[in-house]
C-alpha cells in the first residue's frame, strides 16, 4: 500500500514491495476484515428497481465459506478450475473468494458471451465447475452434453436444467472454513484475453496480483480508502478490469463497493446511481465516458459527491479528459496495463501528475520503457513499443497451456505490449495504438488516437473509430467509422464537413478519406473499440 507523499517523485523514491512469502486473496479481501469489523459494509447491492440489499464483510465471509465446503465436498480441488458467468452481484465476489479460498483458479465469463466463445472457453480451461444464474443456464444448454469435464453446475437463481441452486448447495454447509495458506505464485485467477491474432489465450495469474494492482489503483482513485469512500464501475466483473482495477482493491482497502447490473450501458442511468448512492470513487472506461458525453449539464442534473474518476482500457484522448474536467469538475486519472501485466503506469492529479492526451507516468513499484524491436531502450521522445520489466507482482505467471506464446511475450526481461507509445521528458507517455491499429499512409505511421480524439470535437460525432483501409497508392488510408450524435442524419455534405475538420485540425495526411456513418461500433464486453473488425470491414470495401 502507498503512503501519502509531498510529490509523486518523493513517492516513487520512498517504494519498496514488502510482499509476504504467503498470501490469500480471499483472506486480505475478505476474510481479515470480517474478523476485526464484521458489520463492516463491503458491497451495496442496487437492483433496477433502485431497491438497495447490503452485503457486511462478516457475510461474504459466511457465504464463501459455506460454498468452499460445499465445493469441496463436491470433488473441487486446490487447482481446478471454477469457471464464473454472472453479472455484478454480491454472488459473483462470494464464489471468487470461495474459489480462492480452497485454491483453486476462477476462471470469469462475460455474460454478453455467445455459445461459441463460452464453448472454447470452457474447453480450454478444464473447467471442473461452473457457476452462473438462470440466462447462463439456458446459453450452456446447448453445450453440455460436449462438456464431459464439467462436472459440477451451479445456479444462484436456483436448481434447474441439471444445476443445483446456490442456497440449496450451502444450506447445510458449515460457515467457518480455513483458508489455504496459499503462496504468492499459487494460482488464483485466469482471464481470457482475445489479443491480436489467434485463439483467445487464458491469463493465469497467482494470486500476488491484487497486491501487484494496489499502487496503481491507489494513485488512480487519490489514495483510495479514504472516510467515506465508495467505489462504482460499469465495468464488466467478469473483466480484469471491473475486477482488478474496481473489485477487490476496494474490497481489501476496506472500501464498499456498489454493485449493479446492467444490460447495456446507459449514460443517464450511471449519473442517477452515482448520484442517488452517493458514489465518491468510479472507474470509468474511456469509451463510457465518451458515451456520458452525450448527457447535457450532468453536474447541474445530478448532485454529484465524486471524488475521484479513474479510467483505463484503451485510450482516453484530450476530448473526453477536457469535457469531464468541465462537466464534473474533476480530473481524470487516466492509467494503462494490460490483462497480463496491468496498473505500470497511471495519474494522479493529487500529485500533480495529471496531462491531457497521456496515460501518466511510471507508478511506483514498476519498471516500463520504451523499446526497440530488439529490447533496447529508447531514447524520451522516440516512439516504440511500451515493455514492462520482470519480475514484477502484477505479472502473469503464464498462458494457460500455451508455453510458446508465452515465452514470445517476452525479450530478454522485458514484457511486450504491442502497444505503441512515446516517452516525453517528464517521464509522461503518449499511447500511439496497438501495433496491428497503426495505420502506414504514404510513409507515414499514423496512431489511431489522435484522429479519434480530433473527430469528437465536433458536434456532431458521438463515438468514433479510425482504421486503415488498403490502397495501392498510399499502402493504406485512414478511414473513420462515425457514431453521430442525436439530432444528426448521415449525408455526403457532412461527411464531408468532417473530413474538413480534421484536416484542419491536424494534418492532410491523417484525415479521413472515406467516413462510414454506423448506428452503433463493435465493442468487446469489455467496452474496448473492436478495430480488427472495422478494418475487415474496411478491407471488404464497406
Amino acid at each position: 500500500m502507498l503512503s501519502r507523499a509531498e510529490d509523486f517523485d518523493s513517492l516513487t523514491a520512498g517504494f519498496s514491495w514488502s510482499l509476504p512469502e504467503r498470501y490469500n486473496i480471499a483472506r486480505s479481501a475478505c476474510d481479515d476484515w470480517a474478523a476485526r469489523e464484521p458489520g463492516r459494509l463491503a458491497i451495496r447491492q442496487v437492483a433496477a428497481d433502485g431497491r438497495v440489499t447490503d452485503w457486511s464483510y462478516g457475510a461474504l465471509a459466511a457465504a464463501s465459506n459455506r460454498l468452499a465446503n460445499a465445493l469441496q465436498a463436491h470433488g473441487i480441488r486446490a487447482g481446478d478450475r471454477v469457471a464464473l458467468l454472472l453479472p455484478q452481484a454480491p454472488e459473483t465476489a462470494v464464489v471468487h473468494l470461495a474459489v480462492y479460498k480452497i485454491g483453486a483458479v476462477a476462471v470469469p465469463l462475460a455474460a454478453l458471451f455467445g455459445v461459441d466463445a463460452l464453448r472454447y472457453r470452457l474447453t480450454d480451461s478444464g473447467a471442473r465447475a461452473l457457476v452462473t444464474h438462470a440466462a447462463g443456464l439456458a446459453k450452456i444448454a446447448p453445450l453440455r452434453a460436449g462438456l464431459a469435464g464439467l462436472g459440477l453446475v451451479i445456479s444462484i437463481d436456483g436448481p434447474g436444467d441439471g444445476a443445483f441452486g446456490l442456497a440449496d448447495l450451502t444450506a447445510r454447509a458449515s460457515d467457518r472454513f480455513a483458508c489455504l495458506d496459499t503462496g504468492l505464485n499459487d494460482p488464483a485467477l485466469m482471464i481470457y484475453t482475445s489479443g491480436t491474432t489467434g485463439q483467445p489465450k487464458g491469463v493465469l495469474h497467482g494470486h500476488r496480483v491484487l497486491l501487484g494492482h494496489l499502487p496503481g489503483i491507489q494513485l488512480s482513485q487519490e489514495f483510495l480508502g479514504q472516510p467515506g469512500d465508495l467505489l462504482w464501475t460499469p465495468a464488466d466483473w467478469a473483466w480484469a478490469g471491473g475486477l482488478l482495477n474496481a473489485l477487490f482493491p476496494s474490497l481489501h482497502l476496506g472500501v464498499p463497493v456498489i454493485a449493479f447490473a446492467q444490460q447495456k450501458f446507459d449514460p443517464e442511468q450511471a449519473f442517477h446511481l452515482m448520484a442517488t448512492q452517493g458514489v465518491r470513487n468510479v472507474f470509468v472506461p474511456p469509451t463510457a465516458l465518451k458515451i456520458m458525453r452525450s448527457v447535457e449539464r450532468p453536474a447541474r442534473r445530478f448532485p454529484l459527491a465524486l471524488r475521484s474518476i479513474g479510467s483505463a482500457g484503451e485510450a482516453l484522448g484530450r476530448e473526453a479528459f477536457e469535457w469531464t474536467q468541465a462537466e464534473l469538475g474533476l480530473p481524470v486519472n487516466e492509467f494503462y496495463g494490460q490483462t497480463e501485466c496491468n496498473a505500470v503506469l497511471g495519474s494522479c492529479a493529487g500529485l500533480g501528475v495529471s496531462r491531457a492526451g497521456a496515460i501518466g507516468r511510471v507508478i511506483p513499484g514498476h519498471q516500463v520503457a520504451i523499446i526497440a524491436p530488439d529490447g533496447t531502450e529508447l531514447p524520451r521522445g522516440t516512439q516504440g513499443q511500451i515493455a514492462i520489466r520482470r519480475p514484477d507482482p502484477v505479472m502473469f505467471l503464464q498462458y494457460w497451456n500455451k508455453p510458446e506464446a508465452t515465452a514470445e511475450k517476452f525479450i530478454g526481461d522485458w514484457m511486450t505490449t504491442g502497444d505503441q507509445g512515446v516517452m516525453d521528458a517528464d517521464g509522461y507517455v503518449e499511447f500511439i495504438g496497438r501495433d496491428d491499429d497503426v495505420i502506414t499512409s504514404a510513409s507515414y505511421r499514423i496512431g489511431p488516437g489522435e484522429i479519434e480524439d480530433c473527430l469528437l470535437t465536433h458536434p456532431a460525432v458521438a463515438l468514433a473509430a479510425a482504421v486503415g483501409k488498403p490502397d495501392p497508392l498510399r499502402t493504406e488510408i485512414v478511414k473513420a467509422y462515425i457514431v453521430l450524435a442525436d439530432g444528426h442524419q448521415p449525408s455526403e455534405a457532412l461527411a464531408a464537413e468532417i473530413r474538413a475538420h480534421v484536416r484542419t485540425r491536424l494534418s492532410a495526411h491523417e484525415y479521413p478519406r472515406e467516413i462510414s456513418f454506423l448506428d452503433e461500433l463493435p465493442m468487446t464486453t469489455t467496452g474496448k473499440i473492436i478495430r480488427r473488425a472495422l478494418r475487415e470491414r474496411a478491407r471488404a470495401g464497406d
